[in-house]
């Protein structure tokens, strides 16, 4: 029989006897008291060292920003470009390949492709721009990027390409062994994606099920902010859980926060709080207990060591080279400032691979392309040992 709480406290007395945790409360932790809040916490703390130990983990990574021209206006973004705007940009071969090599320098094992979704449908000077290169459609030319990355460097590529056909994920999973697409939030009505058609939750959910079916270890998650319910975030949150126990296939969920800009929609929309992501990070973890959960350190400033309070095992991906393209205003910790609040916390930080350790041997016999790399980057564990072996290069 299920759990049925009279008190926050008593909800979280006895994980065993509520686990897997419910709708109903998932939503009662979400509103729980500040005095009940260090309780939450701890519970998250408690699964998180249950099924993940005492290792947090990050990928170092050159982040590409392939082309940022895209076909939908998020209330959000400062990333998406219109042909002709300042900072329009879709990169060249020679420029991927730049800095992927001065990544591989640097000890990075990541080629982090980001991408505007389907610029050409909508754009005919990215159509131009297409031939130009000698590629029909900007997917062909992100396939063949990655190829190039696979071919010329050891960098391993992981590709966020948006909406995408099962061929296109069968495709891409000879050249990108992981593959990630944010569900954000199921709330379909929000005024943040009005003018977003690649947005619709039940697309984004459908690609998510079509990697499942391929097996493509796959990254997800929530963005937090954006005009959505608690419901909303719960509801999300159990989205994702119900196709992993379906699949087995979601690697990681990250659990990311709006941010404010100045030239978006949404620049007098206020931010999430550090206790609101606290919760939600808290709550996803219990929902989701045996699971790698992000959080990026960058989107939360010098705040960002209370994340681990919450229980999450992973810092996302790291650059030593490459700003993040998508929120530019807020830089990468230094490694050895994240290895340093990593260790107060008293949790040992690790580099891995884009792919995660659980889900390497798998990625090795789906993505025969990428295979060399994953076998030589690889370790028995799948992770690249202490940042204190891999900071001598940044």
């Amino acid at each position: 029989m299920r759990h049925v709480a009279t008190s926050i406290s008593d909800l979280l007395a006895d994980l065993a006897a509520i686990l897997p945790l419910s709708r109903s409360n998932a939503l009662s932790l979400f509103q729980c008291s500040g005095q009940d809040l260090p309780s939450l916490l701890s519970a998250a703390q408690h699964l998180r060292r249950q099924h993940k130990g005492s290792t947090v983990t990050y990928s170092r990574k050159v982040f590409l920003p392939l082309t940022n021209l895209c076909r939908d206006y998020c209330g959000y973004c400062a990333f998406r470009r219109d042909p002709g705007e300042p900072g329009a940009h879709t990169m060249t071969p020679d420029e991927v390949l730049d800095v992927a090599r001065r990544g591989e320098a640097l000890g990075c094992t990541e080629a982090l492709f980001s991408l505007g979704d389907k610029p050409e449908a909508l754009f005919p000077e990215m159509q131009d721009t297409l031939q130009h290169l000698g590629y029909r459609s900007t997917l062909h030319y992100l396939e063949a990027m990655c190829e190039l990355v696979l071919r010329e460097t050891r960098l391993i590529p992981h590709a966020n390409p948006g909406l995408m056909s099962a061929e296109w994920l069968k495709r891409l999973r000879e050249v990108s062994p992981s593959i990630g697409l944010m569900l954000e939030s199921t709330n379909a009505a929000l005024s943040a994606h009005v003018h977003a058609i690649d947005k619709v939750p039940s697309k984004r959910l459908a690609v998510i099920e079509e990697a499942g079916k391929l097996g493509i270890p796959f990254t997800t998650g929530i963005l937090i902010g954006i005009g959505e319910t608690l419901e909303d975030r719960v509801d999300s949150l159990l989205a994702i859980r119900d196709l992993h126990e379906r699949y087995g296939h979601i690697q990681e969920i990250i659990i990311q926060n709006f941010r404010r800009k100045p030239a978006i929609p949404m620049a007098g929309w206020p931010e999430p709080t550090m206790d609101d992501m606290l919760r939600t990070l808290a709550v996803a973890r219990l929902l989701l207990p045996d699971m790698n959960i992000q959080a990026p350190p960058n989107l939360s400033s010098a705040d960002y060591p209370r994340l681990l309070d919450a229980g999450i095992n992973d810092w996302g991906g790291i650059s030593p080279l490459t700003p993040d393209f998508i929120n530019p205003e807020a830089p990468w910790p230094h490694l050895l400032d994240l290895r340093e609040k990593t260790e107060a916390a008293g949790l040992e930080l690790k580099q891995r691979l884009p792919v995660y350790p659980e889900f390497l041997a798998g990625a090795i016999q789906r993505s025969p392309k990428a295979a060399a790399h994953l076998r030589n980057l690889g370790v028995t564990d799948g992770l690249r040992g202490t940042l204190q072996n891999a900071v001598s290069t940044s």
